[in-house]
C-alpha cells in the first residue's frame, strides 16, 4: 500500500492518503470540510480539478473519459501520485449547466 499526499490549492490544507482510500473519505476522517452527498460517483457534488497528479477513479459515472482526466470525484478518486487538487471546479460543460441552471431559477 503506497501512500500519497494530496495538497488542496488555495487552503493550508493537505492530507495522507493510500492509493488504497477515496480522497473523500481521508478527507472526513481527517476533518476537513469536502462537500459531498450521494458518494457513489453520480452527483459531481465533491468534484475537484486536478491540477498535478493522477488518480484511479474507475466507478466515476458522472464524467466522460476525458473529464475524468482532468477532474477529480473525490467519493471515488484514489491516488496514483501525489496530487494538487483545486476543489469546487467543475468541466466547462457541467459549469455552463450549472450557471444556466441558476439563472433559469432566478427568472
Amino acid at each position: 500500500m503506497t501512500e500519497y499526499t494530496v495538497e488542496f490549492v488555495g487552503t493550508s490544507e493537505s492530507i495522507t492518503c493510500t492509493d488504497k482510500e477515496t480522497i473523500l473519505s481521508r478527507c472526513l476522517e481527517e476533518g476537513i470540510a469536502q462537500e459531498y452527498s450521494c458518494r457513489v460517483g453520480m452527483c459531481l457534488a465533491c468534484t475537484a480539478e486536478i491540477l498535478e497528479g493522477e488518480v484511479t477513479q474507475p466507478a466515476a459515472r458522472g464524467f466522460t473519459d476525458e473529464e475524468a482526466e482532468n477532474y477529480a470525484l473525490t467519493c471515488m478518486a484514489r491516488p496514483q501520485s501525489d496530487l494538487k487538487l483545486e476543489r469546487g471546479k467543475y468541466p466547462p460543460g457541467i459549469e455552463g449547466d450549472l450557471t444556466s441552471e441558476s439563472v433559469t431559477a432566478d427568472d
